[in-house]
């Protein structure tokens, strides 16, 4: 049984890598719905048999090029879209991760058509979603914490 993202007939699980290097954020512009054409946090739904850290790195490396390593939940959170007669078209779960950068060049991959490194004083022009805004600047202050 294949699960479909549109229509879906329970929730799809995603998944998110918050790449934080030099004090600027890796994002990409989305290629396809239903974000097509917006700037977001990299990534998308989970495979079959894939672990959560798995399907960050797997994301990150088709979208961005990047390899990460994957460091910290930063949030779980639902986005759930309606269409015009308020049947649910779209409906994520999706655990974003602060990852920081082990390897590649950054460059727009697959369901991407761009990528930018950001400071966070430079968000704005960017026109995030308040939920992306928000859970960037989180992931800001994590990685601004001394680890273990």
């Amino acid at each position: 049984m294949t699960h479909r993202r549109e229509y879906p007939e329970r929730p799809v699980v995603g998944v998110g890598g918050i790449v934080v290097s030099n004090g600027r954020v890796l994002l990409v512009r989305r290629g396809a719905p239903p974000l097509a054409g917006q700037w977001s946090i990299p990534g998308g739904a989970l495979e079959a048999g894939e672990t959560l850290l798995e399907g960050v790195r797997r994301e990150l490396a088709e979208e961005t090029g990047v390899e990460v390593r994957v460091l910290d939940l930063v949030e779980v959170f639902e986005r759930i879209d309606l269409d015009g007669g308020g049947k649910t078209r779209y409906h994520y779960v999706v655990l974003d991760y602060l990852c920081e950068a082990a390897g590649g060049e950054a460059h727009a991959g697959s369901d991407v058509t761009d990528v930018a490194w950001v400071a966070a004083s430079e968000l704005a022009p960017y026109e995030l979603t308040p939920t992306a805004t928000r859970v960037i600047q989180k992931a800001f202050e994590m990685a601004r914490q001394p680890g273990p």
